[in-house]
């Protein structure tokens, strides 16, 4: 296998696996109506400082998509560990990934 298409199996594998860590975060989100101009509140409780706010469900859970993502890449930045959900999980190693052919 080239190294190029060793290259982009990793890059796919990666993909998915944030995708399905924010597919599970999404899945274990909860919503309820607050006073607030933003009236949808949407937090995920196993993460902890995740919550978004918004005018309507759908902008709130947008929201909180962008939070996850945020708060992942936060975590990875500082060298954070990253909690399991839904089992799931984001395993990042501080070493740099060689790639032998």
């Amino acid at each position: 296998m080239q190294r190029c298409e060793r290259l982009y199996l990793i890059a796919v594998d990666i993909i998915a696996m944030f995708a399905e860590y924010i597919q599970a975060a999404m899945d274990q989100a909860t919503y309820e109506i607050i006073d607030d101009p933003e009236p949808f509140y949407g937090e995920v409780p196993e993460l902890e400082g995740v919550w978004a706010t918004g005018k309507t469900l759908e902008d709130c859970r947008r929201e909180l998509q962008e939070v996850i993502e945020g708060w992942i890449a936060l975590k990875l930045r500082f060298g954070h560990p990253i909690p399991a959900i839904g089992g799931h999980s984001i395993n990042a190693s501080a070493e740099p990934v060689s790639i032998v052919e």
